[in-house]
């Protein structure tokens, strides 16, 4: 008995100085604040940062910096948001919205963004299916959203700019038109369609839903949608590059998909009978059908595959950003305090992250792989890592308070 009481006595202190420690950085955090940092970011690098904080210090954090991002957003982003238009150099990607609903859902308005058709095509033209897609759709509630592409190239809306610009965008909307972040969609028609097709699996951790209306494919890689709901839509008649024959060919591939893991890769298929490329407005079906999903930002399984423009996080999964590559494959569940890495293909370094929505990060986590640990210990909550998964995402489904580091072969 002698024993536990001196134990209790050694260890007491200790635990008394790592919280004090916790709250110190807390306050640390506070004064950097206070100083008006330009961006979250850079909260990052400063020495209490790293300091393991305590739950309740973590939460306190939390709070902290969100406020800080979005006083930034609104001083520094007001304006983009009230013209209408966002630049990248020399790209600027107008845009229009509307919102529908006599009132502020509780936790904000969904958010619907619906990419026009043209492509390669003279400007005119893409202008003219601009301000077609302006009042195609009208969902029952939310932010009705239609930009117009930067360029008037055929993949007008998957080149690498558009990941930017639209993660910029959402940012924006979240803090400045009170977008709730897990009712995001995005659909579009003809080219805007050929988008979705790239845009949904690339950005799967933006999405609740996507809607695919009379595009092309491309030979995109549908495994990343696995916790994007899905809807396709083709004309039976829209032979053009083969939009009928080759939407069906994917239909199939997301009812395999759906077979072999049932809780994921929800889908709806259509392909309209008797209709062109032009289905007539009978593809607006999909939007109740979108509604009636919100997005988890935290789903128990991740497919990532990368295709098109690479990113460097996926949900709770993330690659240095040196390391990101295309075609590269991880697939990863998680249940409880463990995460098991089911599949790594072309990634040498893989970042897990953590909160108490997953975990609970007062006991141990444990990392596997082909039933080889990789991990096995507790993880530390830090303020570096708070505010590097808020930085560049503004998303706070998707703020992290840790994360381990492994190789994986």
């Amino acid at each position: 008995m002698r024993h536990v009481i001196a134990l209790l006595f050694l260890t007491a202190p200790l635990l008394a100085a790592d919280a004090d420690k916790s709250a110190q950085a807390v306050k640390d955090l506070k004064a950097a604040i206070d100083a008006k940092p330009a961006s979250v970011a850079e909260l990052a690098d400063k020495p209490f940062a790293s300091v393991p904080l305590t739950k309740a210090d973590a939460t306190t954090a939390r709070e902290l910096l969100w406020k800080l991002h979005t006083e930034i957003i609104k001083k520094d982003r007001a304006d983009e948001v009230k013209n209408r238009v966002l630049k990248e150099d020399k790209l600027e990607m107008p845009f229009f919205f509307k919102t529908f609903g006599d009132k502020k859902p509780k936790n904000g308005w969904s958010l619907w963004i619906s990419l026009h058709g043209g492509g390669g095509a003279p400007k005119n033209v893409n202008d003219q299916q601009y301000e077609n897609q302006k009042k195609l759709y009208q969902p029952e509630e939310g932010i009705y959203l239609a930009p117009r592409a930067p360029t008037n190239t055929w993949n007008l809306w998957h080149e690498g700019h558009i990941d930017r610009l639209f993660t910029r965008l959402i940012e924006d909307l979240i803090v400045l038109e009170e977008v709730n972040p897990n009712r995001v969609y995005v659909m579009g028609y003809s080219a805007g369609g050929d988008g979705v097709y790239q845009l949904a699996p690339r950005m799967a951790d933006h999405w609740a839903a996507a809607a695919m209306m009379a595009g092309h494919p491309n030979g995109v890689s549908m495994l990343s949608l696995r916790n994007v709901p899905f809807a396709l839509q083709v004309g039976g008649n829209d032979a053009a590059y083969d939009r009928n024959k080759v939407g069906k060919e994917y239909g199939q591939k997301l009812d395999k998909l759906h077979l072999d893991d049932p809780d994921g890769y929800e889908h709806l298929v259509r392909i309209h009978p008797g209709k062109p490329h032009w289905m007539g407005l009978e593809d607006k079906l999909a939007l109740p059908w979108m509604a009636s999903f919100t997005r988890d930002p935290i789903p128990d399984k991740v497919v990532w595959k990368q295709t098109g423009a690479v990113h460097e996080r996926s949900y709770w999964l993330a690659v240095p950003p040196t390391e990101a590559k295309g075609d590269s494959l991880v697939v990863a569940k998680r249940e409880k305090q463990t995460v098991e890495i089911v599949t790594a293909e072309k990634v040498e370094t893989l970042i897990v992250r953590f909160d108490g929505r997953a975990a609970d990060l007062d006991k141990p986590v444990t990392i596997t792989q082909g039933g080889k640990e990789l991990f096995a210990g507790e993880v530390n909550r830090t303020v570096a890592v708070l505010a590097k998964t808020l930085s560049g995402r503004g998303d706070p489904g998707l703020v992290f308070d840790a994360e381990v580091e492994v190789k994986v072969k």
